[in-house]
């Protein structure tokens, strides 16, 4: 665990994606899990991360849209959600990414409203 915790704050990341050997995901660790495995285990970090990981996986595809993710994030409750294809781990969003995406999103919808007032569209 300690290792995991490591990598968590060493990479500035929320979640680590467990996968087994083959390259298959198994589970997710959150800074959430860790937090909430110390309440009832004092030494936390003596504890192997399959003690302490999300096993119950939520997961997207390459080809889902933002809203897409964004409804299963806030729906499901989850802030980092595994990209998946046939069965493998190719990445991970973040809710910061999905708001990213749509405010990059509504901008361009802005200067493109904005573009066609300014022309007398």
């Amino acid at each position: 665990m300690r290792e995991a915790v490591v990598q968590l704050v060493e990479q500035n990341i929320g979640s680590l994606v467990v996968v087994d050997w083959s390259g298959h995901p198994i589970g997710l660790l959150s800074e959430r899990d860790v937090i909430r495995t110390a309440v009832t285990h004092p030494n936390v970090f003596d504890l192997e991360v399959a003690e302490a990981m999300t096993t119950n996986l939520i997961t997207a595809q390459p080809d889902e849209d933002v809203r897409s993710v964004a409804n299963t994030m806030t729906e499901r409750r989850i802030r980092h959600l595994p990209v998946i294809e046939e069965g493998k781990l190719v990445g991970i969003i973040s809710i910061g990414d999905v708001v990213k995406a749509q405010r990059d999103q509504y901008r361009g919808e802005v200067d493109t409203l904005q573009i066609q007032l300014g022309s007398g569209a």
